[in-house]
């Protein structure tokens, strides 16, 4: 019996299993832009890239949401519920801010008449569009996740104690933070 439960105890949860693979995709996929990116910046007709200062800030933005989310993760295994709810909160408010900084962001570049598509664009600032984009879809998403989680936590009506979609969650939410590390560094030091 003691064998048993040693071996489902082992097991991988599978939703947990799902959020993996999937993250291996996006992996995958942001790998192959940031090699495309760099193939197509050793053609001509490539402009340096400058990033607007409010990158850096969002960058410290999606740091402090990381921070929150493992907190809250924290607060829910210790049936912490009031901070949970809290720290949820905060995680999903501090995603609408990046997410809100990097709409900023890139359209500060017209402000500075930097097209990023169509004619008269360079195909740096469409990468950078195209990338950054689609790593703001990805952190939409988990916010929209956040926000269920949130929702779920202020309902009176329902009362679980399963810590899988909190940690699923903040597993997503912890990749999306280091696939924008890892892009941010990226662009800076492509340029």
């Amino acid at each position: 019996m003691a064998e048993v439960m040693s071996v489902q105890r082992k097991k991988i949860h599978p939703h947990k299993f799902t959020l993996w693979v999937a993250i291996g995709s996006l992996v995958m996929m942001f790998a192959g832009l940031t090699s495309a990116y760099i193939v197509k910046r050793g053609q001509g007709n490539w402009q340096l890239l400058e990033l607007p200062q409010v990158f850096w800030y969002s960058t410290i933005v999606i740091l402090l949401s990381s921070l929150t989310v493992q907190m809250a993760i924290k607060a829910f295994k210790e049936r912490e519920m009031m901070r949970y709810k809290w720290l949820v909160t905060i995680t999903a408010i501090l995603g609408v801010v990046f997410l809100a900084m990097q709409v900023y962001g890139f359209l500060s570049f017209e402000q500075k008449d930097i097209k990023l598509v169509g004619m008269g664009s360079n195909a740096s600032y469409s990468f950078l569009l195209a990338i950054a984009g689609l790593h703001g879809l990805h952190v939409l998403g988990g916010v929209i996740a956040l926000l269920v989680i949130f929702v779920k936590a202020f309902n009176r009506r329902t009362r679980t104690y399963n810590s899988v979609p909190i940690e699923v969650a903040g597993t997503y939410w912890h990749f999306v933070d280091i696939l924008w590390i890892y892009l941010f560094v990226f662009f800076n030091w492509m340029r």
